[in-house]
């Protein structure tokens, strides 16, 4: 333990002196903060971060990890000027290899993607890979992209610039101190315990690194990440070698091969991974590492030599083995805790630390200090976390495919193979008799297909038309002429109740949900920016008693929204009751006929207006029927009692077959409702868009009694005017390309924006995508329609037609029917 004598009272406490503490510790002090003390259980970087590669590569998954990546890069940069200290950067850039064409079409798309953000890159051919790396075997590639800026640091060096800059800023790093309890109150973190005492604070951040998980037990914070076996070699000196050679990112060998010091360093992703430390860390673990397993790594370590056949012949001097900490998603854990107030996370950065520590500290400070983040960092936000999953089986196996993903082919579609069926719904076998083919979503397993008798229910990945095209495209046409049903169990349902439950909604809700019993009220929640953090639906079902209902992934940040929103003495509880209700989405023109001959209740536009929920009877069962639709068509939403589950699913079948009733997965849901502009949270819409930006100032109760939270800012960009950026719907022109997302949109040959979701809309016969454009100064809304787009797929431009309003059934007659 450190002889050195803790402060009694701190602003602000971080827990763990890796990067990503000393990163966070030096971005608080930039901005001002000067109280700010860091706890490092033994020394600097003595966790993961002193045997990191130091790698800075750019072009990373997400946008979010992209933005990280690049104010890291230019951070490191100017880091050893401004503290004195060295950092170790080498500017080599990289050179990422595509062994196959499936794998060069997807870097040409995240090269497209990356010019979006200043991230320069372009293709080059194998001789030119061989022009730069002169070991390298090139004769298997089918193309390299090669990203002249990116480079390299030394982990430790660039840890201790970032902690000198920090205490130059006025914060206080202690070594040799751990923490070992957390404490709280009134739903708060107040402070920390260490062997040296107690510290008092308003803010406590975790970044512990490995050791994070613990942490977060002891504040009774979820943070579920799990640590893996990862490995390096390193060559003896070959004298070709120099420290400018490029960084080679070998994803088809799950590899990557950089210069150490006139050797060769060769690190592995391999696609099946081995966890470590469980059930817990050794005690005094520090500067550690693992004996290596041989056996297991000898293919791995075989094959990715071949990229270097000199190799083969030079010999290893190390194989390595030290721990990384992996996330079930492969995103980081970024953010505030849903349950604690005042508890910050960064952890679980997936062996990408070094790249991302810069980035980290800066949206994590600017998050403690302005209680938001800079920039919309959903994909790394805790919040899209569960309780459920700190969990030591499923973090074990889950881990085991989370460490080679990044090295993997990103198939569009993929759905993760390890770590299934943690829920499923009551009525899983029943649709899988039917020939679901399933994905996961928030631990639910959920039909995305529905095989024809005789196909196998199984995804085959391309980038092309995959082999359940064609069942969407049918399930897409029952709906629009017949019926169809969805089974969305899954999704969050969370009951307000009490007195004040009327008030507490309508101040979070953007719309009025202040009706009569019986309404339904589609709102969005908006940040203090003016940001939508939710889409979702609120249904009233008495005068103190709302439904709440959202998709399953945002249940963890909508009910913290809802909790954290609501006044201490405020009569309001929220309650989670989704496992207590199957939920059935009967939709299509001839949805009424099929629920007015299984039910008396009346089921007319009179008897039953759109947007309106009541108890019906289907048989022996009473169930909720919310006549609302997310495809655009005629439908009602069924909320089913888990016990009445099983008999009103097989008398809807049954009564559905003299209609044409067609089981229906996710990715039909997400066809139909692209065609009619629905926007989608939060690829559509998100915390840095505004509804006034998104077309939905139509949800917007400007004048209800009480205002909403973001109304200020929302009428401040009001006033400034139309918005500068608008989100449109697009449709090819050409019928053969496929569209997923994050394409380039182009108007009159400059790039003016991104997509933000596709599908191909079988209805209006091409692909479909809304996305955001920015509006020229002078240039009314209405002009963006008549303009000269195109959208960049893979390199090539297409032409592609702009719409403000929805291109399939624009005054929405067909579910008013």
């Amino acid at each position: 333990m450190s002889t050195d004598s803790i402060p009694g009272t701190a602003r602000v406490v971080i827990i763990g002196g890796g990067v990503i503490g000393c990163s966070v510790a030096y971005h608080l002090t930039q901005l001002g903060w000067r109280d700010v003390v860091l706890l490092e259980r033994h020394q600097l970087t003595s966790g993961t971060t002193w045997h990191a590669a130091g790698l800075l590569t750019t072009l990373r998954d997400t946008e979010a990890q992209t933005r990280l990546a690049k104010y890291t890069q230019d951070l490191y940069r100017r880091l050893e000027a401004e503290t004195g200290q060295a950092t170790g950067v080498i500017n080599c850039g990289s050179i990422q290899l595509a062994k196959t064409a499936d794998k060069a079409l997807e870097m040409r798309r995240g090269l497209a993607l990356a010019g979006c953000f200043g991230v320069e890159g372009h293709e080059i051919s194998p001789a030119e890979v061989k022009a730069l790396w002169p070991l390298a075997d090139v004769s298997d590639l089918a193309a390299a992209f090669h990203f002249p800026h990116d480079g390299r640091v030394n982990p430790t060096d660039v840890t201790q610039a970032l902690a000198k800059g920090a205490r130059m800023g006025g914060a206080r790093l202690i070594e040799q101190m751990p923490v070992t309890g957390i404490t709280t109150a009134k739903g708060r973190v107040t402070g920390v315990v260490t062997p040296a005492g107690s510290i008092t604070a308003e803010i406590v951040v975790n970044c512990a690194g490995l050791w994070a998980r613990e942490v977060g037990r002891l504040a009774g914070v979820n943070v579920p990440l799990q640590a893996a076996e990862h490995y390096y070699l390193i060559s003896e000196p070959i004298a070709e070698v120099h420290p400018l050679l490029p960084i080679l990112r070998d994803p088809g060998n799950s590899a990557y091969i950089r210069e150490e010091a006139g050797k060769i360093m060769l690190g592995l992703f391999e696609d099946v991974a081995k966890p470590w430390g469980q059930p817990r860390i050794p005690d005094g673990f520090a500067f550690g590492d693992i004996p290596p397993d041989w056996d297991r790594m000898y293919p791995h370590i075989e094959r990715a030599m071949k990229r270097v056949p000199r190799l083969l012949a030079s010999g290893i001097k190390l194989l390595f083995c030290g721990p990384e900490s992996f996330t079930a998603d492969h995103n980081y854990l970024m953010g505030e805790a849903p349950n604690l107030k005042n508890f910050f996370v960064a952890a679980g950065f997936n062996s990408l630390g070094i790249l991302s520590g810069g980035g980290a500290g800066y949206v994590m400070s600017h998050w403690i200090v302005n209680g938001q983040p800079p920039m919309d960092v959903w994909s790394v936000n805790i919040r899209r976390t569960y309780p459920w999953q700190d969990n030591d089986r499923y973090l074990h196996d889950r881990i085991v495919e989370t460490l080679g993903i990044g090295y993997q082919d990103h198939w569009p579609f993929r759905q993760w193979r390890t770590a299934r069926d943690v829920k499923k719904s009551v009525l899983h076998d029943r649709l899988a008799a039917a020939g679901a083919c399933f994905g996961e979503s928030a631990g639910w397993e959920r039909p995305n297909w529905y095989a024809r008798a005789g196909q196998e229910p199984s995804y085959e990945y391309r980038w092309g038309r995959q082999n359940w095209f064609g069942n969407n495209a049918e399930e897409h046409a029952a709906v629009r002429a017949r019926v169809g049903v969805f089974e969305q169990s899954s999704f969050a349902k969370l009951l307000v109740q009490g007195r004040d439950a009327a008030a507490v909604l309508n101040r979070i809700a953007a719309a009025n949900v202040e009706v009569a019993i019986g309404r339904c009220v589609y709102t969005q929640f908006l940040n203090e920016r003016g940001g939508i953090e939710a889409d979702l639906t609120v249904t009233r079902l008495a005068s103190d008693r709302f439904l709440v209902v959202t998709a399953a992934f945002t249940q963890t940040h909508v009910e913290a929204w809802i909790r954290n929103h609501t006044p201490g003495d405020a009569f309001s509880v929220v309650t989670d009751v989704s496992g207590a209700y199957a939920m059935l989405n009967v939709q299509g023109p001839l949805s009424r006929a099929l629920l007015s001959e299984l039910s008396t209740d009346d089921f007319s536009n009179v008897g039953f207006p759109f947007a309106t929920a009541r108890e019906i009877r289907i048989g022996y069962q009473t169930v909720l029927a919310v006549r609302l639709t997310y495809v655009g068509e005629l439908g009602w939403e069924l909320y089913v009692p888990t016990p009445f589950a099983l008999p009103v699913y097989d008398a809807l079948i049954e009564a559905g077959r003299a209609h044409g009733l067609r089981h229906c997965g996710y990715h039909t849901l997400n066809s139909l409702r692209i065609e009619k502009a629905y926007r989608d949270w939060p690829h559509d819409i998100g915390p840095s868009d505004s509804p006034l930006e998104a077309g939905l100032g139509f949800c917007v109760a400007w004048d209800k009694p009480g205002g909403f939270t973001g109304r200020e800012a929302l009428a401040r960009l009001r006033e400034a005017g139309p918005p500068a950026r608008r989100l449109l719907q697009f449709v090819l022109e050409d019928p053969e390309p496929l569209l997923y997302h994050d394409e380039p949109v182009y108007l009159d040959g400059t790039r003016v924006g991104l997509t933000t979701s596709a599908m191909y809309g079988h209805t209006l016969g091409a692909a479909v995508a809304l996305g955001y454009v920015n509006v020229p100064a002078g240039v009314a809304a209405t002009e963006l329609e008549g303009s000269r787009y195109q959208i960049d797929i893979e390199g090539t431009r297409y032409p592609a037609r702009a719409s403000l309003s929805p291109l399939y059934d624009p005054k929405g007659t067909r579910l008013r029917a």
